[in-house]
């Protein structure tokens, strides 16, 4: 993806994280801002906040159910999880929308390093508690399951849980080192296209967005990766797609560059979620792990596919 590329993604392809509208449903949003703008906010907030849930693929489910299966509470909620191993542990982290059972392909060869993993869903997603969810959702949920499973010395993590990561190792989580695949940089891009995919008005958007950081205490720029990066010391390896049509590469490389250290990795071709199934993606996070805890063979940039 070129750079001029991504200002139209922007505003357009980026949408696809979401369901695509009906277009009754883009007229509704452009009527519901004109005539009831606090109206169109508030059910645009909630809308932004119910993540979408998929059915698992039957491969997927025979993997998990190979797995040590586990429940972690939270404010009265339960996280489901599974693990695999004894080793030095490896937290698996989902995107929005997502579910642990995405990672398992990172499974078999960070076992054969000798380290063990556990995958889960957050609140609000797969199998755990809840409909809604917000990123303080996914950080309490990782942060109770990192807990429940410490010391945790590795983490990959996918999308927005990246950025709910980015947040938790800022607060407290120590851990030996940390991967991101095709990471949000912030915030403001989904809630665009969001808005532009329901034919909300800027006001609209303003609104909802307003509604959101009342709930959740913390303005947006609270999730801003950049900003968080400056001051995190965990080993960091940004993996994403030249061609990721939900999270502009260009995201990732700004992460990279403002993280102390952090190596970018990129692919061509693998787009947002085919790059969590690639071999050479997965020998690379894995490789990049296992290194922090003396396993067999360190990272190298021979292990990528292409790299910056």
């Amino acid at each position: 993806m070129r750079d001029d590329e991504y200002v139209s993604l922007m505003k357009s392809t980026i949408v696809r994280s979401w369901p695509e509208p009906r277009p009754v449903l883009r007229t509704a949003g452009r009527v519901l801002s004109a005539v009831a703008p606090g109206v169109a906010a508030r059910l645009a907030a909630k809308l932004f906040v119910t993540p979408p849930r998929h059915r698992r693929p039957e491969a997927e489910s025979r993997a998990l159910a190979a797995a040590r299966p586990g429940v972690v509470a939270v404010g009265g909620r339960r996280i489901r999880t599974w693990s695999w191993g004894h080793g030095p542990g490896v937290l698996l982290v989902h995107g929005w929308g997502g579910r642990g059972g995405q990672l398992v392909p990172f499974v078999p060869p960070l076992l054969a390093q000798g380290l063990s993993v556990t995958a889960f869903d957050a609140l609000g997603h797969g199998d755990s508690d809840g409909r809604e969810a917000t990123l303080p959702d996914l950080i309490a949920s990782l942060r109770a399951v990192a807990a429940a499973h410490a010391p945790v010395h590795g983490l990959i993590a996918h999308s927005v849980g990246a950025a709910a990561t980015a947040r938790t190792l800022y607060e407290d989580l120590r851990i030996g080192a940390a991967v991101f695949v095709g990471p949000p940089a912030d915030l403001v891009i989904a809630s665009l296209a969001f808005a532009d995919a329901l034919g909300l008005t800027r006001r609209v958007r303003e609104l909802m967005q307003r509604r959101i950081e009342q709930r959740v205490g913390l303005p947006w720029e609270a999730f801003d990766v950049t900003r968080l990066a400056g001051c995190q010391a965990t080993p960091l390896l940004v993996i994403h797609d030249r061609g990721d049509a939900e999270v502009p590469w260009q995201q990732g490389a700004a992460i990279a560059q403002a993280w102390p250290g952090a190596r970018l990795l990129t692919t061509d071709g693998l787009g947002h979620r085919r790059i969590l199934r690639d071999d050479t993606v997965i020998a690379a996070a894995v490789s990049f792990v296992a290194s922090t805890v003396g396993a067999r063979r360190a990272w190298a940039p021979d292990d990528a596919i292409a790299s910056m």
